[in-house]
């Protein structure tokens, strides 16, 4: 074999090489990249800029105690079941409970208490522990209004729950610790199992309880019915009880 012949060949094989090199550095650049894009995906939710919260109506709770208003010894009771991604409690809240606390509530004739459920989820389960946390320091129902007057503007998240905290005044070391032990998750589950065993089956759903005669009588409302059905709820309740 002549030089000449060697020489081509030690050329080729060389070409060989560079190109296998190339081959595996550019093999490594895509599997950095795509590294990088996954790494990215997963960090940027928590880097992302949390949007503007918008401020709750101003609504007067009477005599807030953790997630109840009112009198207890008012002789009509009505317990909310409501999720907070739930549009229909949403709604609720924007058209209806104001006027119940102005008109019922604040004169002692309904005892209200909010449940909250998770029906639709871990989000659910979350914003009622947010919710429940911020009431350790009497400010469930500021909380509540924050949630629903926001509900849908962006997406809820731990981050997003914990502006709503900072929003309404809360101590966030107090906050923080709350929410993030977990505590309130056997209450949101006892909460699922009252509301299915009264027949609670969505939300909201209200069920309203009083006594005419020592009888203890019950009344299921479901769905985000409008003011004037809890005023013809009610005041049937109040008709029974004076009769």
């Amino acid at each position: 074999m002549s030089d000449k012949e060697v020489s081509k060949r030690q050329q080729r094989k060389e070409q060989v090489r560079r190109k296998e090199r190339r081959s595996r550095l550019l093999s490594i650049g895509l599997i950095s990249l795509g590294v990088l894009f996954l790494a990215f995906l997963f960090i940027w939710p928590s880097l992302r800029p949390i949007g503007e919260v918008a401020t709750a109506p101003e609504i007067v709770y009477p005599n807030p105690d953790f997630n109840a208003v009112g009198n207890p010894d008012s002789p009509i009771k009505i317990e909310e079941y409501a999720d907070f991604q739930c549009p229909h409690c949403g709604s609720f809240f924007r058209n209806t409970e104001k006027l119940l606390m102005d008109n019922y509530i604040a004169n002692g004739t309904v005892y209200f208490i909010f449940k909250a459920v998770d029906y639709l989820g871990p989000a659910s389960a979350e914003a009622a522990e947010a919710a429940y946390c911020a009431g350790d320091q009497n400010k469930f129902w500021e909380m509540q209004g924050t949630i629903f007057t926001n509900q849908g503007l962006e997406a809820l998240s731990d981050r997003r729950l914990a502006a709503y905290a900072e929003s309404v005044g809360l101590n966030m070391d107090e906050y923080n610790d709350c929410y993030n032990s977990n505590k309130y998750l056997d209450l949101i589950a006892e909460n699922v199992a009252n509301a299915l065993n009264a027949g609670a089956e969505a939300t909201p759903s209200f069920v309203m309880t009083y006594e005419v005669n020592g009888e203890t009588k019950t009344k299921l409302i479901q769905g985000a019915q409008p003011y004037d059905v809890f005023v013809q709820e009610i005041e049937a309740a109040l008709a029974e009880i004076n009769q």
